[in-house]
């Protein structure tokens, strides 16, 4: 039986996933603009992506004022209740700016250091996945009601269908496409979504069989790792280590352990 708490984190999740990726989609404004970068020219903040933060994050203390906060763009908070709340407002900025449907907004809630709730909301797929920690993993769309969510059975790594995602980085991303030159010939092929959230989800829907990246900070896989893990899946970093900056992988029971010894092979974890 779930956790009344959890219980209660995850409904609240929803509404502000919802909430937020409503405005996303439907404030939009024609003539977006770059409101600022980080890492490098080409990575991108926009107005929407602050205005969805905040969103989130004034309905979320609203309703729990003690609750801690981690954000994208900016919101920090210690907390004195054990839960924080580690949230992309959009997940995909770059496609988003450019008219691509492949965003999302993810919202995990952890309690004393551990995720217990993800929600990753889609809106241009008009699908919301979620996971309560030993629940499963869910999702809402077109079809009626709930889905459970299972990843696929595991294929030959020759035969697995893997996406990855490269860093703003000059420097980085030409390692990383070294990286992606010297994998396509040992899967079946590679995709580049651009949301990291979106690829693990769908590892968990089982439209994918792998995911690696390279630098991504906590907001970009907390809520879609507890979803791929809970649909099944496996997920870490380097060999007997958790997701992380230097390396997130996830995949099918079967496909992850190859996929991760590959990868430690290759270096994927350095510039």
């Amino acid at each position: 039986m779930t956790d009344p708490l959890h219980r209660d984190l995850l409904a609240l999740a929803r509404e502000a996933a919802r909430r937020a990726g409503e405005l996303l989609r439907d404030g939009r404004p024609s003539d977006l603009a770059v409101a600022r970068t980080k890492s490098s020219d080409v990575d991108v903040v926009t107005e929407m992506d602050i205005a969805a933060e905040k969103l989130i994050t004034d309905l979320i203390s609203g309703r729990r004022p003690d609750d801690g906060f981690l954000g994208e763009e900016g919101a920090s908070a210690e907390g004195t209740s054990g839960v924080r709340w580690v949230i992309d407002p959009l997940d995909g900025t770059v496609n988003y700016l450019y008219g691509l449907p492949t965003w999302a907004v993810s919202i995990a809630a952890e309690q004393d250091g551990e995720t217990v709730v993800g929600v990753v909301a889609a809106p241009m797929r008009g699908e919301t996945y979620h996971a309560v920690r030993g629940g499963g993993a869910w999702a809402t769309g077109a079809w009626e009601g709930e889905r459970a969510l299972a990843c696929r059975p595991a294929p030959p790594l020759d035969q697995a269908l893997v996406s990855t995602g490269f860093n703003y980085v000059a420097e980085v991303r030409a390692h990383q496409a070294g990286l992606a030159a010297r994998l396509i010939p040992l899967v079946r092929d590679i995709r580049r979504g651009g949301s990291a959230a979106v690829d693990l989800c769908d590892v968990a829907c089982g439209r994918l069989d792998g995911y690696y990246e390279r630098g991504l900070h906590p907001w970009d896989f907390a809520a879609g790792d507890l979803i791929a893990r809970e649909a099944g899946a496996l997920t870490g970093g380097r060999p007997g280590q958790r997701p992380s900056r230097e390396l997130t992988v996830a995949g099918s029971p079967g496909v992850f352990e190859p996929l991760q010894r590959l990868l430690e092979d290759f270096g994927a974890w350095h510039d």
